[in-house]
Order: structure tokens, then sequence, then C-alpha cells
């Protein structure tokens, strides 16, 4: 994707299921559990780089013995600087007590971070936030264990107002209206609930004080109930992860699965992450030892070492994020790897079209680096078209051909060049906006030399957002090379709509297709359309989710794809262009086709996974009227 947005978040945790000396004894160090989490939370920095925490909870430690320790980070690389952190005081540890470096027990009570249970997040900041407060894990502290909550998620929620007032309506006072807060806060408040029931139940029956009763209250407390309780009213996309105090703790994954969530259990350790690979090249497993969680359910890991999958909340029809799959997580995922690959091979027919199938003259490229996979779809498309071919020309020619011409026939191939180059990051530290342009133009270069002045050029993306690199830096630069046309190819169909469940892609106005139909609306006299879907939008405000339809969709409905792609071209094609620019978006089918099992579209049709989704896009759409830039949610 040539423009940066901010979008997904990363979770890590590490349950180790045996003694800390276990580890010491197999594998040379009772760090064991922080070791991993490093690599779990570095290998899937791709997932945000904008902030990192960690927490960990010490088991079978005295009162008074600090048993949660917790470091969070918002420095330019988060991951190393919490780690270095880390590194320094157990160093410093080290060198004051050396005749303690192989206790375990000593560093258990005395050293930070050596615990039995881990929570670790990455993180992409939100729509200009990214204070350290804004860094998860979250903590809810208590001086009782088993009220201690810590939470960390990847997830955004529609319904942050709901439950808020949800709160305050049971008397409680949240600091802000954020979902995070409003869900651990949730959380929290159904733990408080169970741990004084249990008391007063414990207490009558046993006949035993607080201090007695907090090993049962441990051992009793019910997160399923709990869980099943705070997530009642939550509408969004989540990958929640929870540690009580004592040890118990959860992942929970939304009932539409839009958020991603695997894990792994053997008798060692249970680990959980945003990504398969992860898991697999951490640990060493095989690809079928990593399961997905159900959309819907919790894994639950008791303190006693008691590991379920329970049933949280009603599915809904499965809508995993095809953007996921497209462009966030990590390409070495085999199905996501396969599904990239297909994404550039099932657009290839609409790339034939727009070069009259002369490959002999058109060079294919790709716009460095997540669209890379693509294109080898792509090139593989073209190279079985060519030898279709090929076959056709030596069986047409029969006996008249000689070896030679064989050989000629068999050598051509089409034409694979790394064109474009991308050099750096460059800030935009200058304050005068033409010369920022002038940064912004030069991310990119390109290979000269080879692109003929008759030469089509098709370089691929994995997606198209905004447009705006490709106008300011990549369309300029390729033009330089002189080709007769510049195609450039999306992987992914036309971003139409907001997400918001995880993605901070949250302005109607930010997209260059939403601009282009309104480009198209005022040509062909339509742009009281625009004034309808505000009307119909402000209308729709004092309905229930459930009620709403995305009223958006009127925007579109009177023009083609294509007529939309042509209008985008046109947009990004400034006046210095001498090429021909055309574009070519994936379409919605082909997509599904690529991708038959992570159905979640929205982006691209509208169609969200939950009534929220209806909410959000319609008020995206009344502060886009209205001027306002704000968030939807």
């Amino acid at each position: 994707m040539s423009d940066a947005i901010k979008h997904e978040c990363g979770i890590a945790m590490v349950r180790l299921l045996k003694p800390l000396q276990y580890y010491k004894d197999k594998y040379g160090s009772a760090f064991y559990g922080l070791n991993k989490m490093y690599l779990l939370m570095e290998k899937q920095h791709n997932r945000g780089q904008d902030g990192a925490g960690l927490a960990s909870i010490k088991f079978n430690v005295d009162p008074g013995t600090r048993y949660i320790s917790r470091i969070r980070s918002n420095a330019d690389q988060p991951i190393q600087d919490i780690f270095a952190q880390i590194n320094g005081r157990l160093n410093d540890l080290n060198e004051e007590f050396p005749d303690k470096v192989n206790d375990v027990n000593w560093q258990v009570n005395n050293a930070p971070y050596i615990g039995n249970l881990y929570l670790g997040h990455v993180r992409y900041g939100t729509f200009g936030k990214n204070s350290i407060e804004s860094v998860h894990p979250f903590l809810r502290q208590s001086n009782w264990m088993h009220k201690s909550l810590i939470v960390a998620g990847n997830f955004n929620m529609t319904n942050s107002k709901r439950l808020f007032n949800d709160l305050v309506e049971i008397g409680q006072h949240p600091k802000e209206m954020t979902d995070t807060v409003t869900v651990m806060e949730k959380i929290g408040h159904f733990i408080d609930k169970e741990v004084t029931e249990l008391y007063n139940n414990i207490k009558q029956e046993k006949g035993v004080g607080k201090k007695g009763a907090s090993p049962l209250i441990e051992e009793r407390i019910d997160l399923k109930k709990i869980l099943e309780k705070s997530a009642k009213n939550w509408d969004g996309g989540y990958a929640m992860a929870g540690l009580l105090g004592h040890g118990d703790s959860f992942v929970l994954r939304d009932p539409a699965g839009i958020r991603p969530a695997f894990y792994y259990i053997d008798d060692e350790v249970v680990v959980v992450a945003s990504e398969r690979p992860v898991i697999q090249t951490v640990f060493n497993v095989d690809i079928n030892e990593v399961k997905e969680i159900d959309p819907g359910c919790a894994l639950i890991i008791k303190r006693n070492g008691k590991i379920t999958i329970d049933k949280i909340k009603e599915t809904l029809p499965k809508k995993s994020c095809s953007f996921e799959r497209i462009y966030f997580s990590r390409g070495s995922d085999a199905d996501i790897y396969t599904e990239r690959k297909n994404l550039g091979k099932y657009v290839f027919p609409q790339i034939l079209e727009k070069i009259d199938s002369d490959l002999k003259n058109t060079v294919f490229s790709f716009i460095p680096n997540t669209a890379e996979t693509s294109f080898y779809g792509m090139r593989e498309a073209a190279e079985d078209f060519l030898n279709l071919q090929k076959t056709k020309a030596i069986l047409n020619g029969r006996k008249e051909l000689s070896a030679e011409n064989v050989t000629q026939i068999l050598s051509q191939r089409p034409r694979i060049e790394k064109l474009a180059i991308k050099d750096a990051k460059l800030r935009t530290f200058i304050a005068d906006d033409n010369s920022r342009d002038d940064l912004v133009a030069h991310v990119y270069d390109v290979t000269y030399g080879i692109v003929k002045p008759n030469d089509n050029l098709v370089i691929i993306d994995d997606s198209i957002v905004r447009g705006t690199t490709l106008k300011k830096s990549i369309i300029k630069i390729l033009d330089r090379l002189h080709p007769k046309k510049i195609i450039i190819v999306s992987s992914a169909p036309q971003i139409r709509y907001p997400d918001c469940y995880g993605i901070d892609m949250a302005r109607m106005g930010d997209f260059i297709a939403f601009r282009a139909a309104l480009e198209l609306l005022k040509e062909e006299h339509k742009y009281h359309i625009v004034e309808e879907v505000y009307q119909n939008c402000k209308n729709q405000q004092a309905f229930e989710d459930t009620e709403i339809q995305n009223a958006v969709k009127e925007i579109y409905a009177p023009f083609s794809n294509e007529q939309i792609s042509d209008k985008i071209a046109e947009m990004l094609k400034t006046e210095d262009i001498t090429s021909q620019v055309e574009i070519v978006y994936q379409s919605v089918e082909n997509l599904h086709k690529a991708c038959p099992n992570h159905l979640g579209d929205w982006y691209f049709t509208g169609d969200y996974p939950t009534p929220g989704g209806n909410r959000v896009v319609n008020d995206s759409f009344i502060n886009f009227y209205e001027g306002n830039n704000k968030r939807a949610y």
C-alpha cells in the first residue's frame, strides 16, 4: 500500500504450564517466557510501531510481594525500548547479586518480569492519539489479586457511547469515553460483582474471613459468566485478551470473527497471537498445530492450568477481515501467501484488456513491498497466457516450423522488471507546501533504461486508498520512463467505505473512490443525491442500530466500477504527466474467490457485519458533509 494508514494492532500471550524451575533446567533460563514474548512481539511489529507494552504476573508469591509488572513505550522503536529497559533492570540485579543468577526462587521474589503469565501488545496509533496513556496493556489494579485486571486487544467498538452510558447508569464515573476504558471497566465491574457474591457465599458456607476466602474465590471465579455479561452489548471487531491478578486469563474473539486470534497448546505452554506464522516460527510447530479461536468464543485458562474454549456470544455469519489477507498480516502465512498470489492472478484478465493482449510491448512490475506476492500471481497468469499463445503458434505451424522457429517461439516470456524502488521514508519537516510535495515526490525511485516509448507499463499495488502517494510520487516518477501507457493495478477492490473494527480508516473524504463518485455526480448533474443521502443519514440518527441502513451506497449507485476507476485515473493524472494513465481494480467477486474463508468486504461493498457499522458509515458521511474532521465512532 503506497498510502500509509494507521491500522491494526497485535496481541501476544504466553502462559507457562510448568514451574519456572522446569524451564531453567530444560532451556537454561527462567526467562524462557519473557524471551518468547520478545520474539512474538517483534515478529508482529508489522501490526504496530507506535507503541508497545508488556505485563507479567507471578504465581505463588507471598502477600506484600509485587506480583504484577507492566511496562509501556511510545518511543520510536517501542518493542526494543521496553525490552532494553527490562534487560537493564535484570542485568543490574545480576551485577548486584551475582550469587543469585541461578536461584529461580530468589528471582521470582525479587526480579521484575519473571513470571508465569505474560501479555504483550503492539499498537498503531488511531486518529492522531499516541500518548503513553493510550498504549496497551491497560491495568485496573486492586489490592485484591482476583480484582486486578490487565487488558489488551486488537479492537474497535462501534458503540462506545452506549457502553459509556451503560457504566454511568450503574453509578460509575469512567474517566474517558473510549472503547478501551469502557470495555475494561465493564469487565472489571462484573469481576467485582462476582467476587462480592462469591465472598458472601463462602463466608456463609465456610465461616472464614477475606484472607481465608481469597483462595476459594480465585478457584471459583467464573470467567465465562463474567465475559458473557460484559460482552452482552459489545458491537465491533475484537480479539480481547485479559489477565486477572491471581492468574486466570482469557482471549475473546468477536462473534463475526472480524479480528484474528490464533493459539497453540502443549504440555509446557499456552500461546496466543494475532498471526499464525508467528507462533509457528517462535515455537517451531507445524501449521496444523496452531488453531484459530472460533468467532464468539473465548480461550480461558484457569490459574490451576485448566484450559477451555467457551462460547460467549452467539456467532454471526463469519466475516473475517479480507484486508488482513490483502495487506496487514504477515505474508509468510501459507494461506495468506496463496490468497495474495491469487489476487494478482485473478485481476490479470482486466489487465489483458487494457494492453490489448500485447505482452511483447508490456513491462510488468510492482510497488514495493506488500504487493510483491500479488505480483507473482500476476506474473504467473501472464506466463500462462503466453504459453497458450506459444502452443497455438506451434500447432498452427506444424511441420513447416524449423527448430530455430520453435526455439524462438519458446523463448518468449513476459517482461518482468523491478522498476519502483522505495528509497527512504522521508520526513516532511519542511513547512513550505511546495518543498514538502517535492520531498514526497522522491520517496520512490525508478530503474531507468528498461521501458521503451512504445511500451505499456503495468505496476501492481496491494490496494489504493487515498491515492495521494500515487499522485504525488509514484505516477510522476514512472512517467520519467516515458511509457506509452501507465496502468496502475490494485489487487483489492475500490475502497469506498470506512472501517470501524480496528483499522483507522474513518473519514469518507479520504477515499479516492468516494471523491471520484462525487466528481461524477457533479458532471452528470446528479449532485442532489449528496443532499438526499445526507438527509437520509440525519433522519436515521435516532434509530436503533439494528434499524439503520447504509445510506451512503446511493452515492455510488449511478455508476459502474469502470466509470469510477476511469475517473480515479483522471484525478490522479496531473498536467505534467505525458503518459496515458489507467486504473484497474480487483472485482469483489474475485476477492471472494481468492479469499473464500474471509468474506469481510465492508470496505468495498458497504455490507457491514454488525449493526453498528451502518451507524458509523452514516455518521462518517454526516461528518464529511458538515465539514467535521472527526471520527465517526
